[in-house]
């Protein structure tokens, strides 16, 4: 080879190598940890929650890899689910609800955490405060289980006339319990008595049902929970089959034709959560960054539902419906 040819095949390959560096750059790579089914998260939540990644600069399958553990609402897998992500070494955990948060708080003390939840981060020992969160866990609540007393009335002003109600709740899932005496009290005050009716199973949901007949119970209120939220359709149906008016804490439970939703709007929570994720790959870190509460609730209405159980829904709850489904 005669040395100009060298030299301007050499010159070539150096102006190329920059390029050809960065393309062959490992991605970041962050873990989904969830204790959902994979397919039946809350609706929208994963593409709002890459939009906010997108805002950052990170995009999936170009410069950001991801990790998906899903423990299919088997929340006794989150702790093994959380250990493999932290054996990737991933560069952020995003703990899709609070039994995965809890999960991998406890499987790392050094891998940044990023939790959306629909209860109080600090109540539930996430975090040390909404302003200073302190230690590796930041993230985002929309505090839907607090909106159990809100429930209370809304389904009171559905049903003036009904003297016991229902609340369904997951024993698995921890955000319950500390949300029981706010419920209580709210019937209390209406003169409502209060049953409790644990499910965390496909066979107990038909038990639950089957025991809110017997036992007379006039509405429930379905607490947020993945397990539930992965159900959603057989929830409806077994509301349905039964005659049982329901409210729920999403609105996927009612586009799924469920009677009422009252709770927190999701896409801008997820957002966040995502911009959040972006910003501690970028080296913001999560003790730095404020637990973001979403203030935005929706009631949405079934009227097609309603008809179906026999209800005449009030004008006074129809006029403060974000959406009603007819």
């Amino acid at each position: 080879m005669r040395r100009r040819e060298f030299i301007t095949l050499a010159g070539s390959a150096l102006a190329a190598w920059p390029l050809t560096a960065r393309a062959q750059e490992p991605r970041r790579v962050i873990g989904v940890l969830g204790a959902f089914i994979g397919s039946s998260t809350f609706p929208g939540a994963l593409p709002a929650f890459f939009q906010g990644l997108k805002e950052t600069g990170f995009i999936e399958g170009k410069n950001l890899g991801v990790e998906f553990r899903w423990a299919d609402g088997h929340y006794d897998r989150l702790p093994s689910l959380a250990a493999e992500l932290v054996g990737r070494n991933v560069g952020v955990i995003y703990a899709h609800d609070v039994p995965s948060a809890l999960a991998a708080k406890a499987a790392t003390k050094t891998i940044p955490i990023v939790f959306s939840t629909g209860t109080d981060p600090v109540k539930v020992g996430l975090v040390a405060s909404f302003g200073r969160p302190t230690g590796n866990l930041t993230g985002a609540s929309f505090l839907m289980s607090v909106l159990g007393p809100k429930h209370v009335e809304l389904l009171h002003e559905l049903l003036p006339n009904v003297s016991t109600i229902a609340v369904l709740w997951n024993p698995g899932n921890p955000n319950f319990q500390a949300d029981v005496p706010d419920i209580r009290a709210a019937a209390d005050i209406l003169k409502q008595r209060l049953e409790v009716l644990a499910a965390s199973t496909d066979e107990d949901l038909q038990v639950a049902f089957a025991t809110m007949v017997q036992h007379r119970v006039g509405a429930v209120i379905v607490m947020p929970d993945p397990f539930f939220i992965s159900r959603r359709e057989q929830l409806v149906g077994l509301a349905a089959r039964h005659g049982m008016p329901a409210i729920y804490p999403l609105r996927a439970f009612t586009d799924d034709g469920g009677l009422m939703s009252y709770g927190g709007s999701l896409g801008d929570l997820e957002r966040q959560v995502g911009v959040y994720v972006g910003k501690i790959l970028g080296g913001a870190k999560p003790a730095d960054l404020p637990v973001q509460q979403s203030t935005k609730f929706e009631l949405v209405i079934n009227l097609k539902t309603a008809k179906a159980l026999g209800l005449t829904i009030p004008s006074s709850l129809l006029a403060r419906a974000d959406e009603v489904i007819e």
